[in-house]
């Protein structure tokens, strides 16, 4: 005869009335009393006659309390002895079911490999720029604002404002410059062939100061005092000097700057934004002594005094910034700094923290390579939930596995187990399982670290340090208590008059709980899949897109201004190639990161003021460059050579035109103050003229994320690239003869040369990148959610085996069992997907908004996503549905 539940009660509250409080022990004293109680009501007894008659068995209530204490020191005096059966019970186990132990060794493995990369990548980026002696009083200047209808946000500032910090605001301890020109053609005197370094910057003599950058050789105050002094990295030196000393030697520039060695500083680390190996003197180019404040060509860097409050020196540096530029405002535009606000304008100083420039800045450009502090915020909650995945996979398997355990757990504790040896027993096996799962995690890690490097663009290692791998064991103690402790206390709470009887039963609420955990492992698995595919057809729609030129086929050959005289020669030569449609020499081409030229610009005939003066970025090309780069020209004519006027003359895009308000070109004049070119300043009281002649469709020339903004082409003598437009797909072969014409005229000069779709393509890098990735991490949830899956499928027909074989011998067919088994997993992907889809939605609009020109969310990217879900999990549940279906009946059915 079964007890009922308020016999159960009424058993457990009179043995603590009774003073039983050790709560192992009293769970196992309530399951013997049960089963003799029982014995005795077979036998006829009242329940209240059976337990009295129990309890004299027992002797008295004194006895009860030896036996308990009795029992807890046994327990106690054993633990070292019991350590050593847990370790042979675990292994044991771990052999016997190798099957399932291998899953649950894969799942985990496969979360922690994917962890890990992601710890080094997310580490690796939040340790920029922190090596810097005082970095938290490092700052960089951004200058950001309104101007007519233009908005803008700079990293770069005045040129005099470095030193007017330093000498007119106390506050601030020293600052420095940098101004970038590009690449340089490098060589020592005494060498034949030159090199092409990327990696220089014009800088202050004060950026050893500043900078915690080492100095091998030098005097870091007056290393780059002087002009044409610069300072190499070490790998520099090698490269050109080998072993001798190269202070007081030289280096030849671009084949006529020689410039002297002066110092000799450390590769700059990997974590550092700032990545250089030449310092030129910012003493060399007259441009550093340009005192206009209304420029912004130089990236500044100060450091603070210890205690300086960063708001209140913000609001300093933006007053001593207006007051020095408000005379040059009212030269230009007319107006005070007071007249400038009240019409919208402004002119902004923010100080950004030089520990937070890696991460959060997303100008259109910068002084280096940036990361994305988005990113790694969502690469780090990715890693999370791979964990966490992982260790719900271990609960689900332990508990499916739990039918196969239940009578070990009766005889153990019919033996005289106490419930928190089991749970010792329990979590000991999970913590096996979770070291060994980091290990072949960790050697995983290792072996994808070369391609993961590659997807990251990235040069990461396994730090070489014993806390890390300390850390690493702490983390699989922590992952196996975690991940075991819902399965220890499951197990462990078994009755063994239950067990031992065949009637276990796991209760709705754990069924509850197992079905949430696959719901959740589907739930982000389904918002991974919608992601990667959004963002694919985000990266499909860039490159499909009209951009108003033909990127296609477009090889730029770089640094054609070496040839000197000889550029017109060596670009009519390459014009005569067969394999050669067109060639054009500029300086500016449609890809974001290179240089622009904007200034303020004013219809001819008024006088400039804030409300009809637009910024407008002049790009010099020559008379082919409409051509060679297949734009649309809409309106007016293309530049002619042959016409002395074109010197003077435009071609608009379509928004600078909207700019100025004009609908049509017809002797339209537009008007600037005229250009130092040498000083990079204005000169007072000189104006340039300049006539539209013609109109091309707007083409993009920066990132999808910005408007198409106003800009003008001017016929001139640019010749930092000559872009050859080809007509032939054997670009090998057009390549080699591009190369034998360059070789004939530039004296063993290096032969540089980019595809511009490849430097388009460069300019989404980091989507492709999260693509990927995104790509990556959905495979190893979905796997690891299939392993999930698999457990709960593998519970639920054990739960109903019995079913299934009555069914069986009643006629169902196995496509009807498998249909019926696979029902619930079915409805567990569909809430799945009912919960991420809107979550998708609002998470990948959030991210297009940063684009201008992006896709809109259709509903096949859902759809999509959701029958992936659902196949996937039908193929893994109909592994187990069909086992199930087409087991023999007879043995399902058998008593035991």
């Amino acid at each position: 005869m079964i007890l009922s539940d308020e016999h159960i009660n009424y058993i457990r509250k009179d043995i603590a009335y009774r003073g039983i409080v050790d709560d192992d022990l009293g769970d196992e004293l309530v399951d013997h009393i049960c089963t003799l109680v029982e014995a005795k009501m077979e036998d006829g007894q009242r329940f209240i006659e059976a337990y009295d008659e129990t309890i004299k068995d027992f002797g008295n209530d004194n006895k009860l309390n030896e036996l308990q204490k009795h029992t807890i020191e046994l327990s106690n005096n054993n633990t070292k002895i019991m350590i050593r059966n847990y370790f042979k019970i675990a292994f044991r186990n771990l052999v016997k079911h190798k099957f399932y132990s291998a899953i649950n060794i894969a799942g985990l493995a496969a979360g922690v490999a994917c962890s890990l990369l992601i710890y080094l990548f997310v580490a690796n980026e939040m340790n920029f720029d922190k090596f810097h002696e005082g970095g938290d009083r490092i700052y960089r200047i951004v200058r950001t604002g309104k101007f007519s209808d233009n908005e803008f946000r700079y990293p770069v500032a005045p040129a005099p404002l470095a030193n007017a910090l330093v000498n007119e605001i106390p506050e601030i301890e020293t600052a420095v410059r940098f101004r970038f020109n590009g690449t340089w053609l490098v060589k020592t005197p005494q060498m034949n062939e030159s090199f092409k370094e990327s990696q220089v910057i014009y800088t202050d003599s004060t950026f050893f100061d500043l900078f915690s950058f080492p100095l091998i050789e030098g005097n870091s105050k007056n290393v780059l005092n002087r002009p044409n002094t610069v300072a190499i990295s070490r790998s520099i030196a090698e490269k050109y000097f080998k072993d001798v000393s190269p202070i007081g030697k030289s280096l030849l520039l671009d084949g006529e700057y020689n410039y002297e060695v002066t110092g000799v500083f450390e590769d700059m680390p990997a974590n550092s934004h700032l990545q250089f190996n030449i310092l030129m003197s910012l003493a060399s180019t007259p441009e550093a002594q340009n005192e206009q404040w209304l420029s912004n060509n130089f990236f500044t860097y100060f450091k603070t005094k210890e205690g300086v409050n960063k708001e209140a020196l913000q609001k300093k540096i933006q007053l001593f910034y207006e007051n020095k530029a408000e005379p040059e405002l009212i030269q230009y535009v007319g107006s005070t700094i007071e007249e400038f606000k009240a019409n919208g304008n402004s002119v902004n100083m923010v100080l950004q923290p030089m520990e937070d420039i890696y991460l959060t800045s997303d100008f259109i450009f910068d002084i280096g390579t940036m990361g994305n502090e988005d990113s790694v915020l969502l690469f780090l909650v990715i890693a999370v939930f791979i964990i966490g995945l992982a260790c719900i996979n271990f609960m689900n398997l332990s508990t499916a596995r739990s039918a196969n355990r239940s009578k070990e757990v009766g005889i153990r504790k019919a033996l005289g187990s106490v419930r928190s040896h089991l749970i010792r027993q329990f979590l000991l096996e999970s913590i096996i399982i979770s070291i060994i799962s980091i290990i072949i995690g960790c050697l995983a890690a290792a072996v994808m670290l070369p391609l993961f490097n590659h997807l990251a663009d990235k040069s990461l290692t396994f730090p070489g340090t014993p806390l890390f791998y300390l850390a690493l064991l702490g983390f699989a103690l922590f992952i196996g208590v975690i991940a075991g402790t819902y399965p220890a206390f499951f197990l462990s709470s078994f009755r063994p008059i239950n067990t031992l009887k065949g009637k276990l039963s796991s209760g709705a609420g754990g069924s509850a709980i197992r079905s949430g955990l696959v719901i959740f492992q589907f739930l982000i698995s389904i918002i991974l899949i919608i992601g990667t595919l959004a963002i694919q057809k985000q990266l499909d729609f860039i490159q499909n897109k009209k951009l108003g030129f033909n990127k296609n086929q477009l090889v730029m050959v770089n640094d054609p201004y070496m040839l000197g005289d000889k550029r017109d020669s060596f670009k009519e030569e390459i014009e005569k190639l067969s394999s050669v449609a067109s060639c054009s020499y500029s300086g500016f081409i449609p890809v974001n990161g290179y240089n622009r030229n904007d200034n303020t610009y004013w219809e001819k005939g008024v006088s400039p003021s804030q409300d009809n003066t637009i910024s407008l970025q002049m790009w010099q090309v020559d008379e082919d460059y409409v051509q060679t780069f297949e734009m649309e020209l809409i309106e007016g004519r293309n530049f002619d050579n042959t016409i002395a006027s074109d010197s003077v003359g435009l071609i608009f895009n379509e928004e600078a035109m909207r700019r100025f308000g004009y609908e049509n070109i017809d002797d339209k004049w537009i008007q600037t103050y005229a250009f130092d070119q040498t000083t990079r300043s204005v000169i007072n009281d000189e104006f340039e003229n300049y006539k539209i002649i013609g109109v091309v469709k707007n083409f993009h020339f920066e990132s999808m994320k910005e408007n198409i903004g106003p800009v003008a082409m001017r016929m001139g003598r640019s010749t930092g690239l000559l872009s050859v437009r080809l007509n032939t797909e054997d670009y090998q072969s057009a390549l080699q003869l591009i190369e034998s014409k360059w070789n004939e005229f530039a004296n063993g000069l290096p032969f540089n040369y980019t595809f511009l779709d490849d430097q388009f393509d460069n300019m989404y890098k980091s989507e492709t990148k999260l693509g990927e990735l995104f790509a990556i991490f959905s495979g190893l949830a979905i796997f690891i959610g299939c392993l999930g899956l698999f457990a709960l499928a593998a519970f639920m027909a054990e739960q109903r085996i019995k079913e299934i074989g009555i069914r069986k011998v009643l006629g169902a067919s196995v496509k009807e069992i498998v249909l019926m088994l696979s029902k619930q997993f079915t409805k567990l992907v569909l809430f799945a997907f009912v919960i991420a889809a809107p979550i998708s939605w609002w998470a990948i609009n959030t991210w297009l908004d940063s684009y201008v020109y992006r896709i809109t969310l259709g509903f096949e990217i859902f759809l999509i996503a959701g029958f992936s879900a659902f196949l996937v999990a039908w193929i893994t549940v109909g592994y187990q549905s069909i086992k199930a279906a087409v087991s023999n009946p007879v043995d399902s059915l058998k008593s035991e």
